[in-house]
């Protein structure tokens, strides 16, 4: 395979990413072309979120070409399509053929959340590394692939959640995985005995791969949009998101805390940790469970009433 390498400035990479991807290459990656020099320009964004500016003040556009596609004709139609004229700067190069699915799959390996609860791909099925279950349920290993909903089980939060609900969930207790993502959280609640799970999500991918993961992993978790989520309230709820939107949430999320239940937030850096708390004091005071790697969870028991 062959790539196309073209040089732009900063107010030109969005559009001509999407002029090229329009004229039929099969990928395209913006890269800074300073990158190792001493102007090599960061770009850093709140985590979950974008950088305030999506590009370099120099940047190389990387058009990932297919067989059929003759550069020349591609510069042609691209200096027709834009008004630029992006040959004297532009350069072929080729590309190894590589197995990207191998490729891929050697980037997610099993991950122990804790020593009772594993995250499997499917094609880590046999792999030694992996405990066998001992047909009691022991260890709890839950099979999941990457897709397109967000949740490996690779990050710290994922890590905090998992954990607490591995200490703190009781036998029959009813859980709210608000944010669920891939199902992470609600599976492994589902897997310590949770009588009833609910995952919430507002991307509609997310709630699919919920119910197709759950389903995989031979437990019941009912997943849904926030509108599709049922009045009432539960022992424990969960939230693994990101600061901004849990402030935003404190009201409906301590409102579906039973009296005596528990609540749980994460996606929280430590930093936020103190203001995320004062957002939720109305209803329930909050406080660091654990921290890894710079980000905490934070724990709260609502008041009987």
């Amino acid at each position: 395979m062959r790539e196309l390498v073209l040089s732009c400035s900063e107010d030109r990479a969005e559009a001509l990413s999407d002029v090229l991807l329009e004229l039929g290459v099969l990928s395209v990656s913006v890269e800074d072309a300073d990158s190792g020099t001493e102007r090599e320009m960061p770009l850093f964004g709140e985590p979950g979120g974008e950088p305030d500016v999506q590009a370099w003040h120099h940047n190389r556009v990387v058009a990932l070409l297919p067989d059929d596609i003759v550069p020349e004709a591609l510069l042609q139609a691209l200096k027709q399509q834009s008004g630029e004229d992006y040959a004297a700067s532009a350069m072929l190069r080729e590309v190894a053929d590589t197995d990207w699915v191998r490729l891929t799959q050697s980037q997610f390996a099993p991950i122990s959340i804790t020593d009772q609860i594993w995250i499997v791909p499917s094609w880590h099925r046999e792999n030694p590394e992996v405990p066998s279950a001992d047909g009691q349920g022991n260890p709890i290993l839950i099979e999941l692939d990457p897709g397109l909903a967000f949740g490996t089980g690779s990050h710290p939060t994922t890590h905090l959640c998992a954990q607490w609900l591995a200490a703190n969930l009781q036998q029959q207790q009813t859980v709210l995985d608000y944010g669920c993502g891939s199902g992470i959280l609600a599976i492994i609640a589902a897997k310590l005995g949770a009588r009833e799970v609910v995952g919430v999500d507002i991307d509609e991918q997310a709630v699919q791969s919920t119910e197709y993961n759950a389903q995989n992993n031979g437990v019941q978790v009912t997943a849904c949009l926030p509108d599709g989520l049922q009045a009432g309230t539960f022992d424990v709820v969960v939230a693994n998101i990101l600061s901004n939107p849990l402030k935003v949430l404190a009201p409906m999320l301590c409102a579906r805390v039973a009296p005596a239940g528990r609540l749980i937030l994460s996606g929280v850096l430590e930093r936020q940790a103190q203001e995320v708390a004062a957002a939720y004091a109305p209803w329930i005071d909050m406080s660091v469970w654990r921290s890894h790697e710079g980000w905490v969870c934070l724990a709260g028991t609502r008041k009987q009433t």
